[in-house]
Order: C-alpha cells, then sequence, then structure tokens
C-alpha cells in the first residue's frame, strides 16, 4: 500500500504498464530519470498490496522492474516447468518447517536408538 508522497508522484509521472495476476501495479516515470550517473534509463516502480514486501514481486515483474526485461514476460511464453509465484513466508505461520522442528510440533521427536555416543578409548 503506497503512502501519500508514492500516490502523488504516481498520478503526477508515472504511466500504468500493467498488473499481474494478484494486482499489483507497475508503473515507469514518464519523464526523463532523476537519478545521475549518466544513466539514461527510466524510473520503474510497484505498488504493493497491503502488508507484501518486495519478495511478493513475481519473476516476470522483477526482470522489467530491474530492466532486464523491456516487458514482463507474457503468460503464454511460461515454461510448463514453471511453477506459479510464492512470496517468501520466512517469520510467518506458512513458513516451512523441516520435520523435527520444534517450531513445527513444539515437541521433541523421540529417539530412534540409530546414534552411538563417542566416548574416546582409556
Amino acid at each position: 500500500m503506497a503512502n501519500l508522497g508514492t500516490r502523488l508522484y504516481t498520478r503526477r509521472k508515472g504511466r500504468l504498464v500493467g498488473k499481474d495476476d494478484h494486482g499489483r501495479c507497475y508503473y515507469e516515470s514518464t519523464g526523463p530519470a532523476r537519478r545521475g550517473g549518466g544513466t539514461d534509463r527510466v524510473e520503474r516502480w510497484v505498488i504493493y498490496l497491503k502488508g507484501e514486501d518486495p519478495s511478493a514481486v513475481p519473476a516476470e515483474w522483477w526482470g522489467w522492474l530491474h530492466h532486464t526485461f523491456d516487458a514482463p514476460i507474457p503468460q503464454a511464453e511460461r515454461k510448463p516447468w514453471q511453477l506459479p509465484h510464492e512470496p517468501n513466508l520466512t517469520g510467518t505461520a506458512e513458513a516451512y518447517r523441516p520435520p523435527g522442528s520444534l517450531y513445527k510440533t513444539g515437541v521433541t521427536p523421540p529417539g530412534t536408538g540409530e546414534y552411538d555416543a563417542w566416548s574416546p578409548e582409556t
């Protein structure tokens, strides 16, 4: 969710390029780049949905945002082996918890008896 300054800047200087499947809006500036350093690339940005972070941007739009592609990859060009985008879930209740993790069940799994402790020969 954009703050007031971003919304005003987007309305004044932005041109809507497209939306992804989840409804995030992607913009680029209508004028020359504001950055120094001799770059003549236009600025590109995304308006996130409420509570999202940058890991929510799908790969086809990430490449466009970072000037890797001139346009986002169309859905028709996606390969059958490419999975739908999933945001980074680290730190949330949906995060991956491996078997035996205390975060998964809160209980340490019982020992299997396959472990022999090392002890030095005396």
